[in-house]
């Protein structure tokens, strides 16, 4: 039986326990600059003291056109890299490696920010087209993923996380509903994926072996098959560890054995692990919300590494609780998470922490 205080080797690091911190975006931290202000490095910094093995910084964009809305953290210029150096820091003296996650948002982009790209000419929220990208369009931009990873290990970073789901960039590339181009970035589950494939090998080269290079890739495009095979394309390329999530497609089209004790989107991880198991570290995500939860799928092997959102975004000392059974808040599962994005963070879990040990 695995232990989750045990330690695990993902790449060339070494984590001290089987508990990660997973991107969670925080969009009225920063402003239309993209910099890492105080309020950032303290959130990151909180959250590597309480017994967390790796910290994942949010979803960060690495063009301006690729940012969800003006306040939102950006990886395209030196004054951005600069302040990125404060989290780096931050997190690496409590002990813990921390890397960041790079995105673009493609086809759910803000158009008062830039033209809305997508790998096809697909219908977007505004109800216009999105501009399917050239072929040196898709060039560019995957340079611009491999620069950002660059300005991320000049910061500090121990590695980066590439946004591969939630319906984002490259999970549009990779996903056989909204990707119907008829090149070698389209049609074939290996042309899919080699938008995303490309840009990792780009990253290693370009950063060096000892540089961590993670995927958050969606676990459900077609079958889960299909993004299993997306995900060898990425290993192939020099992806290091897989954490999987949700994507475009919808997960709960998967058969499955409503009795687990875990969810769809966890299952995805699950599943996954399942394939890469003793070849590639794999973790899962989604509504792990009390130590019990985050041993069960340790302890029975069900993946090699668990990631913390709204639980420790709602106090977080979670991770200390689950090594050490120490006291905590439980999130209170609100419908829509009030440490989410455009919430003003008003999380209910947070106010009663911080009133008890005020």
């Amino acid at each position: 039986m695995a232990d989750i205080g045990s330690p695990i080797k993902i790449g060339k690091l070494t984590l001290k326990n089987r508990i990660t911190m997973a991107p969670t975006v925080k969009f009225d931290f920063t402003d239309d600059t993209g910099i890492a202000t105080d309020i950032l490095v303290q959130h990151y910094k909180e959250r590597a003291e309480h017994g967390c093995a790796l910290i994942c910084v949010e979803a960060t964009a690495i063009v301006p056109g690729g940012r969800f809305c003006r306040g939102h953290m950006g990886l395209y210029n030196d004054e951005q890299t600069e302040s990125q150096k404060r989290i780096t820091a931050a997190v690496h003296a409590a002990g813990i490696p921390v890397i960041i996650q790079l995105n673009h948002t493609g086809m759910t982009g803000n158009p008062e920010l830039g033209p809305v790209i997508a790998p096809s000419a697909v219908d977007t929220r505004s109800g216009e087209k999105a501009h399917a990208m050239s072929i040196d369009e898709v060039h560019e931009m995957q340079r611009a993923y491999i620069d950002a990873a660059v300005r991320a290990k000049a910061a500090g970073y121990d590695g980066v996380q590439l946004h591969a789901c939630h319906g984002y960039l490259i999970n549009q590339f990779a996903s056989p509903v909204v990707n119907f181009r008829e090149d070698e970035y389209g049609g074939s589950i290996e042309n899919r994926a080699r938008f995303g494939a490309e840009i990792i090998a780009g990253i290693r080269e370009a950063c060096g072996p000892d540089f961590l290079i993670a995927a958050r890739i969606s676990g459900f495009e077609g079958s889960v098959e299909e993004s299993v095979q997306t995900g060898e394309a990425y290993v192939a390329a020099g992806c290091d560890y897989l954490q999987v999530s949700n994507g475009i497609d919808d997960a709960d089209r998967m058969e499955r054995d409503e009795t687990l004790p875990y969810n769809a989107v966890c299952e995805l991880g699950v599943r996954f692990h399942e394939h890469f198991k003793g070849r590639v570290p794999v973790s899962c995500v989604n509504s792990i919300l009390s130590p019990e939860e985050a041993r069960y799928i340790i302890e029975n092997d069900l993946c090699d590494t668990i990631d913390l959102g709204r639980g420790i975004l709602a106090d977080p000392a979670l991770p200390d609780a689950i090594l050490t059974g120490a006291p905590y808040v439980h999130c209170f599962e609100c419908k829509r998470c009030q440490y989410g994005p455009f919430t003003q963070h008003k999380c209910p879990a947070e106010m009663k922490r911080r009133i008890a040990h005020a």
